[in-house]
């Protein structure tokens, strides 16, 4: 019977080919010329292997704690894998964020550019995503026949994406005269930035003109076909919020508590917010400090370049000074890279080193078009969140303990809760190491904060069109609908309205991913809490981060149980 390591290892082995795109995800080398299979058959077949590896595990017996642990973890992660895919969420995920029509596109940021056999990969891959978006447009039109459909709204705006990466306008842009903006497109600039010469240069060309082809018909189908089945309301109710709930925070959380606490977390930090303010601007509102902070030459930045290089660093100094004192951070870990990210679709992401760390891990910034001034304040935090202490550490650490987790661990789990929760509790961590005693940094610190409690308000209360409660002074019985969570997204969040759109698209789309960071955050530090009180005066906070980090990327459920045991 083989252990479960093995089981481990042995699923990443037969999983990577079944999809390449996540193996150049997770950094797993050989599989950058391929593209993976997004029909119902390629879906079909990573489901089986799910379920094969579901009931090997079950069969075997973990020989030790940490075998334990990931025995748990997977049955987490791929039981619920298999329960996505038989509900119907899997073949029919369309949002504006993070499913496969953007996976298609974004796998490119990852790749190299420079050198004959990076370039063949580009022609190779680029050349395979009409099959792709084929494939996807089969499963889509099956899975919404079947009943199972993104909302009208998740539809358009993916169109609109599409029209954008091809350089051509959807008919949702279009102006009245029926023609729309057009640039070179997402790959044809692509093919521009590998420098490529002669015969190669050529394929390239010929790769990037059918990808770009392929995206524009793609979201021609969007709007055409796949739109008349797409229902209006926004809303998933109640047992598919629990799932997808479930699949982000690899937890089960009571829906209707974390929809209060979310309120009460917006009135403390409101009262922070207020309180920090009038260090800034004494006797002013939060508004007049941040109108003063960004009214403050040293906290201005112009430059897309002259902003990379700050985060670069901040970051940078940040794992010289966090290393050897509060963690111990692998030698291959101390290196990041700080990116802006060739679209504009706004937004700040992390992505994995690759497994041998040639790929360093990267922060990257897709900075919304016409913006080229930024104020420090609001984003020292946001460098602690996606480097060191947040996901960098987090996930960089673990891709490096080849010894201690095996390849599922290291490479393929992750858990939005766990990681987004732990990036979140990086930030109020830097604040008790005191990182933030610049009011203006924290004041951005809990601004950001305030945009993730709202967004458990916001998420689960549209979804769940739960009712505005007593005491909030604010629309109070009403019930929640996409026009009440602008109102109060605007009121509550200093994000400009262009990214705020985006961020509300997003919850709408993606029901139970937003509230994860704040949820997930609240679990991390109920589960410090529960280590203090076991430990006593013996709890040692470095040590505590330490033995949690260590256990990798998993679900909260799982985590709290190992934790709990050490």
């Amino acid at each position: 019977m083989s252990n479960i390591n093995e089981i481990a290892d042995g699923y990443v082995e037969r999983a990577a080919p079944l999809n390449p795109l996540e193996a150049t995800y997770c950094g797993i080398p050989g599989y950058d010329d391929r593209m993976s299979d997004l029909s119902p058959e390629g879906f079909r077949a990573r489901v089986d292997l799910d379920r094969e590896t579901i009931a090997a595990l079950k069969a075997a017996s973990a020989n030790d704690e940490s075998e334990q642990v990931a025995k748990d973890a997977m049955l987490e992660r791929l039981g619920l894998a298999v329960e996505f895919y038989d509900a119907g969420e899997a073949t029919s995920d369309l949002n504006v964020l993070a499913s496969p029509l953007q996976a298609v596109r974004q796998v490119f940021d990852l790749m190299p550019v420079e050198g004959e056999e990076a370039q063949r990969n580009l022609a190779l891959r680029m050349a395979a995503v009409p099959d792709a978006y084929a494939g996807l447009r089969r499963t889509l039109l099956e899975s919404a026949k079947n009943g199972h459909v993104a909302a009208r709204r998740q539809v358009i705006e993916c169109a609109k994406q599409c029209a954008e990466w091809s350089g051509r306008a959807s008919s949702a842009a279009e102006s009245g005269d029926g023609t729309g903006p057009e640039s070179a497109g997402f790959y044809a600039g692509l093919v521009g930035r590998t420098g490529a010469e002669g015969a190669l240069r050529a394929e390239l060309d010929r790769a990037a003109q059918k990808a770009q082809a392929a995206t524009s018909e793609f979201g021609a189908f969007l709007e055409s076909e796949l739109l008349p089945y797409a229902p209006e309301q926004d809303a998933v109710g109640r047992e598919r919020y629990a799932l997808n709930s479930r699949y982000f925070l690899g937890a089960a959380v009571d829906l209707d508590d974390a929809y209060a606490w979310g309120w009460s977390e917006v009135k403390r930090l409101e009262a922070e917010m207020n309180r920090v303010a009038g260090l800034i601007v004494p006797g002013g509102t939060v508004d007049d400090a941040v109108a003063a902070l960004d009214h403050e030459p040293g906290r201005k930045i112009a430059g897309k370049a002259a902003f990379r290089d700050w985060m670069q660093e901040l970051a940078d100094r940040t794992i010289v000074d966090l290393h050897g004192t509060h963690f111990d951070i692998p030698e291959p870990a101390r290196r990041i890279e700080c990116m802006i990210a060739p679209t504009s679709e706004g937004g700040i992401y992390y992505t994995a080193p690759s497994e041998d760390f040639t790929r360093p891990g990267r922060m990257w910034w897709a900075v919304a078009d016409g913006v080229e001034e930024f104020s420090t304040w609001r984003e020292v935090t946001t460098v602690f969140h996606e480097g060191v202490p947040g996901h960098h550490l987090q996930i960089a650490q673990a891709v490096y303990q080849r010894e201690k987790l095996n390849r599922w661990r290291r490479l393929m789990c992750w858990v939005s809760g766990h990681g987004e929760g732990w990036a979140l509790y990086s930030e109020r961590l830097m604040e008790e190491l005191g990182y933030l005693e610049d009011p203006g940094d924290l004041l951005g610190m809990l601004d950001g904060q305030m945009l993730r409690a709202a967004r458990v308000v916001v998420d689960l209360g549209v979804h769940l069109q739960l009712p505005i409660p007593a005491g909030t002074g604010w629309h109070e019985g009403e019930t929640w609908d996409a026009e009440l969570a602008w109102e109060f997204l605007r009121a509550h969040v200093r994000v400009g309205d262009e990214m705020l759109r985006f961020e509300l698209n997003r919850y709408l789309g993606w029901p139970g991913q937003a509230p994860s960071y704040k949820l997930g955050e609240r679990i991390w530090l109920q589960a410090r809490a529960d280590a203090k009180a076991r430990k006593g005066a013996a709890f040692d906070l470095k040590e505590f981060h330490s033995q949690a980090l260590a256990l990798g990327s998993l679900g909260l459920d799982p985590l709290q149980a190992a934790l709990a045991r050490l």
